[in-house]
């Protein structure tokens, strides 16, 4: 059986991960896109420290290049896309231009894109660009992706163990068709079975917008929250420590602890009823397979149980990216949210303030950007 060519872009934590994950599955031949980190990966290779794949000093792809533009010379089964999910920066067919543009097209047949990002409606900029090649259906996979990973150094990647795609084919403006053709089943089979054999707890399903949907409501509510703030989480949750012996922070000082309890958790409750609203306008039932309105009471109790242990360190990757002065995903994660809610007639209130907050955070950055401090 010869080996499916697969072209992973962005190395971060992701990407680095990814590409590990399918060389490792011995079905495929993995081309890396290291941009910004490619002449530390070139020279030392990745040092991978995962605590389910092992320790793994220098590993490196079947092949590094430094750009897309590099990368563009062979057809690819598969393109995975790890980036951050940035379009008011740079949409993603810029990012793949060279995949879309002569030479390349008329070479090469189309590959199947897996959008391994944040956020939602990621796929629709690289929809249209496909769909206006002209040569048939676009063959996306949109993605819910839970995993532990970041990059401590540019050729240093930290992994905690976990890694769980969820995969369905992207279908435009179709939020409503929940069962995979033939064809849409072999493509998603595909790339499933080369991830799963390389080590990754994969799903299949049937209608992909309402994982990434649900998996939305976290970052709406506490990316906002921490990135706004400047605090994590355990600011809401952590009650003090118990003595003089233990000491962390952040935690819920006693003296306001009621007004937190009265008026902030609430309305973090009140933002992810607003979700709820728009999920059923979308047409995602109230079943654990569409969105069960308890999402609510579950995303704040399991992020309560998280937060409120002296062990909490976890820093919400928005909150992460502000502190570094690097651009944050407000437009896939908030904006996309009150689009979709406008279109549909749906009142938004409360995400709609924090989206128009965090675009002063992201104009600040890209102002920092642009010019310096």
């Amino acid at each position: 059986m010869s080996l499916k060519e697969i072209l992973v872009i962005g190395f971060g934590g992701v990407g680095s991960i990814y590409s590990l994950i399918a060389k490792r599955s011995g079905l495929a031949r993995v081309t890396s896109v290291a941009r910004s980190n490619y002449d530390s990966v070139n020279r030392n290779g990745m040092h991978i420290k995962s605590a389910k794949y092992g320790d793994i000093p220098g590993w490196r792809p079947d092949r590094l290049c430094k750009s897309v533009a590099n990368a563009a010379d062979t057809a690819y089964d598969y393109v995975i896309l790890t980036t951050k999910a940035l379009p008011d920066i740079i949409k993603t067919p810029t990012i793949l231009a060279p995949l879309l543009t002569s030479p390349y097209v008329e070479k090469y047949p189309q590959p199947v894109y897996i959008i391994l990002q944040n956020g939602l409606n990621v796929e629709v900029d690289l929809y249209h660009a496909i769909k206006a090649l002209g040569q048939g259906e676009p063959k996306i996979i949109g993605t819910s992706l839970y995993i532990g990973t970041n990059l401590l150094g540019p050729d240093v990647v930290e992994h905690n163990g976990f890694d769980r795609p969820t995969l369905g084919m992207y279908r435009h403006n179709d939020f409503i068709t929940s069962t995979n053709s033939p064809e849409e089943t072999k493509i998603l089979e595909g790339i499933a079975s080369i991830l799963e054999k390389g080590g990754s707890t994969v799903a299949v399903v049937p209608e992909i917008q309402r994982k990434k949907f649900s998996k939305n409501f976290w970052n709406v509510a506490f990316s906002s929250l921490s990135t706004l703030t400047g605090y994590t989480l355990p600011s809401v949750f952590r009650p003090p420590p118990p003595d003089s012996s233990m000491k962390y922070a952040p935690y819920v000082a006693p003296k306001t602890a009621h007004l937190i309890n009265e008026f902030t958790i609430p309305t973090l409750k009140a933002l992810l009823e607003e979700l709820v609203t728009l999920a059923r306008a979308l047409g995602f039932p109230d079943s654990e397979d569409g969105l069960p309105s308890s999402t609510v009471e579950t995303t704040i109790t399991n992020t309560a149980s998280l937060h409120v242990s002296p062990e909490s360190t976890h820093v919400p990757s928005m909150l992460l990216d502000a502190r570094k002065g690097q651009p944050i995903e407000v437009e896939v994660i908030f904006g996309e949210v009150v689009r979709m809610a406008k279109e549909r007639n749906v009142p938004v209130p409360r995400i709609e303030t924090l989206y128009g907050l965090l675009l002063v955070v992201q104009n600040q950055i890209i102002r920092t950007m642009d010019t310096g401090p």
